[in-house]
């Protein structure tokens, strides 16, 4: 992008109007990659009543968190446009770590207050990596970057195909109506509409492409009888207060270790969707000034996630998508950030949009989720497509895929051999390795470390 091409450069303070519809733009691209994994979390637990709240705190952190980014108060934040939002990559760890709580006959109070707590304990990895990230770089390659990426999008697509047919609850608890045609319909619906909406001409409908393809599955929904409005009536307060930690605060080491190993990767990842973003924004990708700005972006990711477990909910990260309304829009200037985070504020502010954001049927939810899922897996398939496929990193490949892909496709390989081990050395084993993300990751990194710096150079 070149000079010209830059309306607002990144210290440029646009008019409040245009400001507003710039940051407008940056909700409309962001506002579903928010609330879903919130969605999608609280409807494999069980967690019911509790999930517009959950909602109302995921918009408002992230509001909160793309503030400081956009700001960088002390030195904390990228001083870009780096939008905040929920992240799809904890979602494994996430949901084992509340499977933990529920299986010792925790309730929705103690399920949460496991999450949060291993959540706010490893939100201090990320904190301390952002300070030695230039030597993190080279123990965690694009090789390694980009084969957990691809895992987590391929772990997720599941998630989001067992949403088209109802939901996991419906095949569960009554799977005579799971994958029925009007659930089938509602998915295709919602996939075709985003397709449509994604390939037109006109910039607005492409960058509101998902929130759309929902809100026409969302309507037929309605017209179908198939959206649930109950918990809206069942809103206690007409405006949510943020408490700190308000369902507790638990702690178990082995729900602690995938979220570890998933902190460690979202912190490469970050820093290379900023680096996108100083490209787009024409900031130098070299130097002592570019490094400063990734250790203050990386640091404020880490305390974002660390804020968003106290105020009850899940890890932050720096959407990539942005990145490309940028590009789309010409505006770099950081300050739109600011507006940006004070339209999520406020949508969080009222927990009845919350309510209404779980009405949306699970048809309708996964029709969207497989095409977000499916391009998280081709954002790690495009940093595999930097790595030169010599014979070391195709072997480092093969074996990581499939360890990674085997647990997903037989878990009951790892759940026989973890009851076998039993005890506490079981339920490592189960939690750890019974992820595919997790499997996957350590594998890539192990083999990485062992075959050192010398097979990259070798010709496939």
């Amino acid at each position: 992008m070149s000079n010209q091409e830059l309306v607002y450069e990144l210290e440029a303070k646009p008019s409040a109007s245009e400001s507003f519809f710039a940051a407008l733009q940056h909700v409309l691209a962001s506002f579903v990659g928010i609330i879903t994994p919130t969605l999608i979390i609280g409807g494999v637990l069980g967690l019911g009543s509790e999930i517009p709240y959950l909602i109302s705190m995921a918009l408002m952190v992230s509001g909160v968190g793309t503030i400081i980014q956009a700001k960088k108060p002390f030195g904390i934040g990228a001083g870009l446009i780096c939008l905040q939002g929920t992240s799809f990559a904890f979602l494994g760890s996430v949901l084992a770590a509340g499977f933990i709580a529920k299986a010792n006959g925790g309730g929705p109070d103690d399920i949460l207050a496991m999450i949060f707590g291993v959540c706010f304990l490893g939100a201090f990895i990320e904190i301390f990596l952002s300070q030695v990230i230039g030597k993190l770089k080279k123990v965690i390659t694009p090789l390694v970057t980009g084969t957990v990426i691809t895992i987590i999008g391929v772990s997720l697509i599941k998630v989001g195909f067992t949403d088209i047919g109802g939901g996991k609850w419906l095949l569960d608890n009554k799977p005579q109506f799971y994958a029925s045609g009007q659930n089938l319909l509602l998915g295709f619906i919602v996939m075709v509409s985003i397709i449509i909406l994604n390939q037109s001409k006109n910039q607005w409908l492409r960058i509101s492409s998902i929130v759309l393809g929902l809100v026409i599955g969302f309507v037929v929904a309605m017209m179908m009888g198939k959206a649930n409005f109950s918990a809206i009536g069942k809103v206690e307060s007409f405006i949510s207060i943020p408490i700190p930690f308000k369902y507790g605060f638990d702690f178990d080491f082995i729900a602690f270790l995938p979220v570890a190993l998933i902190y460690i990767i979202t912190t490469i990842e970050s820093s290379g969707d900023m680096t996108a973003n100083c490209m787009i924004c024409e900031q130098p990708i070299k130097g002592d000034g570019y490094m400063k700005r990734i250790k203050g972006g990386v640091l404020g990711d880490g305390i974002n996630s660390a804020i968003a477990a106290i105020f009850n909910t899940f890890p932050n990260t720096t959407f990539s998508q942005n990145n490309g309304v940028i590009q789309l829009t010409g505006i770099a200037s950081r300050f739109i950030g600011v507006w940006v985070g004070i339209i999520l504020i406020v949508l969080g502010l009222f927990p009845h949009i919350g309510a209404v954001l779980r009405a949306i049927p699970n048809p309708v939810l996964g029709g969207a989720t497989i095409i977000m899922f499916g391009t998280v897996a081709i954002a790690g398939i495009k940093i595999l497509s930097t790595v030169a496929m010599n014979r070391r990193n195709m072997l480092i490949l093969a074996i990581s895929f499939g360890m990674g892909l085997g647990v997903l496709l037989v878990p009951e390989l790892v759940s026989i051999f973890s009851k076998n081990l039993g005890g506490t050395t079981g339920k490592i084993v189960q939690n750890v390795f019974g992820s595919s993300i997790t499997t996957g990751g350590i594998t890539v990194i192990i083999l990485n470390l062992i075959f050192g710096d010398k097979g990259e150079e070798e010709s496939g």
